[in-house]
């Protein structure tokens, strides 16, 4: 992982929704310990079984958690983008955790050293509602991916695949290669390929090398079981609550000079 170098068009830390819903006077005292990072494509960000050294906010970047098996084959159990955190085993006591955290998508995070991570959440009671409320809505989506890995098919795993990362994106275009994502649902290749064919030719996707775009939401929706739904729903109601926009991406109240 390496350190970005900063520009007048850096990264703004406030496209991050965790970020930009702190109080002025929160964000300004967390921002100096903020560290730009750039992700690359599969980078793994923790090892299952790693102690948490950081914590990281993503703002443009998709983090795939997931659980290897010993066999080597590996299910993905959750996605983070911009709406949420990477590394809760460490406010939640663990300290670290059996899934790995790996960059699904070229992009960059901002980092907090655990230490100082730790002493803002037990100091100040806005800053762990918030990260505790998005732990929440992790679950959910935890929970949901296992019922849908169970239950649905692999076309319907794709979609909701596909519409989660929307979620956390800036645009319609999504950089994930064939094998990729059968290894983040867990499923063989075959199956993929046959199901993003499907999509293609229904007009709802146009797939090329790794490189999907997505040309009707609506129906990528329609195609999708109940469990994005699910997952959107509660989600939104929780960063609600927590004060935090629906749309992603939502910047306010502060302009920042560069880092």
């Amino acid at each position: 992982m390496s350190d970005y170098n900063t520009s007048p068009n850096i990264t703004s830390p406030l496209k991050n929704r965790l970020l930009s819903a702190l109080p002025l006077v929160e964000y300004e005292r967390v921002f100096p310990h903020l560290e730009l990072v750039k992700l690359t494509l599969n980078e793994v960000i923790y090892e299952s079984g790693d102690n948490i050294l950081h914590v990281y906010f993503p703002v443009d970047a998709i983090i795939s958690l997931s659980y290897a098996m010993e066999s080597g084959s590996s299910a993905e159990i959750s996605i983070v983008g911009n709406e949420g955190i990477v590394g809760m085993a460490l406010f939640m006591g663990g300290g670290s955790t059996i899934s790995r955290a790996v960059a699904k998508s070229v992009g960059h995070a901002y980092r907090i050293k655990g230490d100082y991570f730790m002493e803002e959440f037990k100091r100040h009671e806005r800053f762990s509602s918030l990260m505790l409320l998005y732990t929440q809505a992790l679950m959910t989506q935890m929970s949901q991916t296992a019922v849908c890995n169970r239950y649905h098919t692999i076309e319907q795993q794709l979609c909701r695949l596909l519409l989660l990362s929307l979620d956390r994106l800036a645009d319609n275009k999504i950089e994930m290669t064939q094998e990729l994502i059968a290894n983040m649902l867990g499923v063989r290749r075959e199956g993929v390929t046959e199901a993003a064919g499907k999509l293609h030719k229904l007009g709802v996707i146009n797939y090329h090398r790794g490189h999907i775009i997505v040309l009707d939401r609506q129906k990528l929706e329609s195609l999708s079981c109940e469990c994005y739904c699910v997952v959107k729903k509660e989600t939104d109601r929780l960063l609600a609550n927590a004060g935090i926009a629906n749309k992603p991406g939502n910047i306010k109240r502060i302009k920042l000079n560069s880092h």
